[in-house]
């Protein structure tokens, strides 16, 4: 029977303030348009500055990609969020060690965002070269909760030449033009995961 429930996705920093709010009001905002309600992406801080609004450069970075920054308040990841979620996409390996150390049974659902764009690309490539049909039979919320485990299948193949090309810097308090690497950093892999959501999505009824 088809799930009805939205797929899941967390994505995690530090703060919560700076980097995984971008992350997360524009992953929202592309798949709302892939197809509405069938996904639901929230984010946390692994030391979130608590009931913090998105940093005002950040949420410059969100407007100019055409989210929405306003009603976001920072909040402390923890266990009940992680057993919430069916992706988490960390924004550096630190997170993403942080993020198994409290839920270890997510070892096969968490990434870095930027792997995990890698890896979809990986993904797309060979469903074009073997001429498959990308798109779901399922619904599109059972296809993504099938997808991280073939995402892991590929991980050997998407590996960073520098394993610091996993992580998005952290611009806190470091001024524009952190903010501005930050940008280059985490919106190709923002793009590419909404690229894969739109070419796997099924066709329109």
């Amino acid at each position: 029977m088809e799930s009805q429930q939205p797929f899941r996705i967390l994505t995690v920093c530090t703060g919560n303030i700076c980097r995984s709010p971008v992350a997360e009001r524009l992953l929202q905002a592309g798949l709302d348009q892939v197809q509405a309600g069938a996904f639901e992406v929230r984010s946390a801080g692994t030391r979130a500055m608590v009931g913090d609004p998105i940093q005002p450069l950040s949420a410059d970075i969100v407007h100019n990609f055409g989210g929405r920054s306003e009603a976001f308040a920072a909040r402390q990841l923890n266990s009940r969020i992680l057993r919430e979620t069916d992706l988490v996409l960390a924004m550096t390996q630190k997170h993403r060690g942080e993020v198994l150390q409290l839920d270890a049974s997510l070892l096969k659902r968490t990434f870095t965002i930027r792997e995990f764009a890698r890896m979809l690309a990986v993904l797309e490539s060979r469903e074009v070269a073997s001429d498959a049909d990308a798109a779901p039979s399922a619904s599109i919320g059972d296809f993504w909760r099938s997808l991280a485990t073939r995402a892991a299948s590929v991980r050997h193949l998407a590996l960073p030449g520098d394993p610091s090309e996993n992580d998005v810097i952290d611009p806190y308090r470091r001024g524009e033009d952190a903010y501005r690497q930050m940008e280059d950093e985490l919106a190709p892999a923002i793009l590419g995961i909404l690229r894969y959501a739109r070419i796997t999505a099924p066709a329109t009824r």
